[in-house]
């Protein structure tokens, strides 16, 4: 099939900052794409051949959305499944596939994959709703402290919380959730696989990740992981058994934990571009939004080497501060050396919503963990008001 400067039309659903970056890709190879977003002010708008606005978990919706693209991808797993299904069931190609996506999208499903095909995993218990949990918790079936997970709809920290004490669940949501033992750990770690319908697959280095303690968002991300080889080999020799089973097509970020024994525990999987792979852009020979789309139009794979340490640092809305954004310092960073920001195209800020990365690419990735330090204290998204 010619995909460059064609007929041929590929469909995102989802509108938000990971579709806007692929769209830099599928500029510059001159691919049409079709995009399906709830938001008019979707970041992706001001990118695509052709925008629609409309509720990705409504089925008429994004399959009358599928029947006009060629191949049909997603920058967000909260879309509706059952569309997915069916069109494929017709004959479009969609990757990854939707039956990849059923044992991903419902973390209690995806805990169970992982203890089926024995991928080593923390251990954990599901639970109807957070009454069924509380009963255990009363019962001291389940041990504290603990990590609370909802099974849907959790994203950037949202749906997951540390419970160290019972009047913690107080204000969390009444829904499906699992209880996950608390894990020591030394550090967080990911890798990205990519893969094409072929079977040709390729891995990112690992990389490091450093949360927020508050928001339990990544703050930063650092390219290649200060980790010894050995354990890099053993994570991603995990990550590519991952992407084995899941027999996904695309790119697949494997979060893991690497625990003070030096085990490797995968935490969870998603099937798209993700933030742990952002440095990709300015510190790889291939960025990760090159190889997704390489990956799901059947496309030789790029290098997925780097050229350079890379370490991204993640802007997130200030803390105290809703509305219209405000980039304050911007102007400061952008004259330093192997400095370079990301914005997102989100007009309003609210706190701790992201809302744009920097990218610090130097030789010494000790001196590009301290300029990303600078970064962080320079930089800060803030409102008019």
């Amino acid at each position: 099939m010619n995909y460059f400067s064609s007929d041929f039309k590929l469909g995102i659903l989802g509108g938000g900052q990971l579709g806007k970056m692929l769209l830099f890709d599928t500029r510059k190879f001159d691919i049409q794409t079709y995009i399906l977003d709830p938001s008019d002010e979707a970041p992706c708008k001001i990118a695509c051949n052709k925008f629609f606005k409309g509720d990705l978990m409504d089925f008429e919706t994004v399959y009358n959305f599928g029947k006009q693209v060629d191949v049909l991808t997603f920058e967000i797993e909260l879309v509706n499944l059952e569309a997915l299904v069916k069109l494929e069931e017709e004959g479009l190609k969609v990757y990854p596939s939707p039956k990849t996506l059923k044992l991903i999208q419902n973390k209690g499903i995806q805990k169970d994959f992982y203890v089926k095909n024995n991928i080593p995993t923390a251990s954990f218990e599901r639970f109807e709703n957070l009454q069924n949990l509380k009963s255990a918790v009363t019962l001291s079936a389940v041990e504290m402290p603990f990590v609370w997970k909802c099974t849907e709809f959790g994203y950037d920290g949202n749906g997951v919380k540390v419970i160290r004490q019972i009047t913690d669940l107080d204000t969390l949501p009444n829904v499906e959730c699992i209880a996950e033992k608390m894990i020591p750990f030394k550090n967080e770690l990911a890798v990205i696989v990519c893969r094409n319908p072929s079977g040709e697959i390729k891995t990112y280095p690992v990389v490091e990740m450093e949360f927020h303690p508050e928001a339990n968002q990544v703050e930063y991300v650092i390219c290649p992981a200060r980790i010894d080889n050995k354990i890099a080999d053993k994570a991603r020799a995990i990550a590519l058994n991952v992407s084995e089973k899941f027999n996904h097509v695309g790119l697949l970020a494997v979060e893991m934990f690497q625990t003070n024994e030096d085990e490797i525990l995968v935490n969870e999987v998603a099937p798209r571009p993700h933030n742990s792979g952002h440095y990709s852009i300015e510190a790889s020979y291939t960025s990760q939004f090159e190889n997704h789309l390489r990956a799901i139009l059947d496309l030789p794979l790029g290098n997925t080497d780097s050229k350079v340490a890379g370490i991204m640092v993640n802007l997130v809305g200030e803390e105290g501060f809703s509305g219209n954004v405000v980039y304050q310092n911007i102007e400061k960073i952008l004259g330093w050396n192997g400095v370079t920001p990301h914005i997102y195209g989100k007009k309003q800020t609210r706190p701790f919503r992201k809302m744009g990365h920097v990218t610090i690419t130097n030789q010494d990735i000790k001196e590009a963990r301290k300029i990303a330090e600078d970064v962080k204290n320079t930089i800060r998204v803030i409102s008019e008001n």
